[in-house]
């Protein structure tokens, strides 16, 4: 078992309480508090899943910084809703576009983010070593994840009828399935493109052997 030192065991505390406070902001005055909690679901699982794992497998400072970030970005969707976020409105006017950009943002974090966690289970609890095959397999898991959520937006929609509206935020495009899925492969990849090697040196201070099997 890895043991984290006295300052990254701090640190995932202080991204805790930022997450709790930003969580309890989001919720004031959101335009939808069922919508709200849709979006935000999955940063409260993902929050009591660290909390219970964190003694017997701390993640990698990298992984937890992430894993704030697209929380906040899942708040800042819920509070709005992903079809009305003002700065994606901003964006949306400046650039031309036909619709508010801010859900496909979403769906990048959601492939950005994912790809650092499954790269750092991966070679913390398998054999595998950074390569090829990592690189394949963390973006199959990235396609998984966004797969499996698209599905349980598609069961919101079943469930919910029209009122689930703001919480697929689809804005009229019937394609938006298929974007989102592809947002997410991008985002996989430009993680590990831009974060691997920082990714490496964290995990090497850590303790991970990058260079030999690992055991399953």
């Amino acid at each position: 078992m890895i043991e984290p030192s006295a300052a990254p065991r701090r640190e995932p505390a202080v991204l805790l309480g930022v997450g709790l406070i930003a969580l309890a902001i989001s919720a004031i005055g959101a335009k939808s508090l069922g919508t709200w909690f849709l979006e935000v679901v999955a940063a409260l699982v993902g929050a009591v899943i660290l909390v219970v794992t964190y003694r017997r497998f701390p993640l990698s400072p990298l992984a937890y910084r992430l894993i704030l970030a697209h929380s906040l970005v899942l708040m800042i969707g819920g509070h709005w809703t992903y079809a009305e976020v003002p700065a994606g409105d901003w964006v949306r006017d400046a650039l031309g576009l036909a619709r508010n950009p801010y859900d496909r943002l979403g769906h990048f974090v959601q492939g950005f983010v994912p790809a650092i966690v499954a790269r750092e289970i991966l070679l913390r609890k398998t054999p595998l070593r950074p390569g090829r095959w990592l690189t394949a397999l963390v973006i199959c898991v990235v396609m998984a994840v966004s797969a499996t959520w698209e599905l349980f937006e598609w069961l919101s929609a079943v469930v919910g009828g029209s009122s689930a509206d703001d919480f697929l935020g689809t804005q009229g495009d019937v394609w938006d399935t298929q974007w989102d899925m592809f947002m997410a492969g991008v985002g996989a990849t430009t993680s590990l493109l831009l974060l691997s090697r920082l990714h490496d040196r964290q995990l090497t201070r850590m303790g991970v052997p990058l260079t030999e099997a690992a055991p399953v």
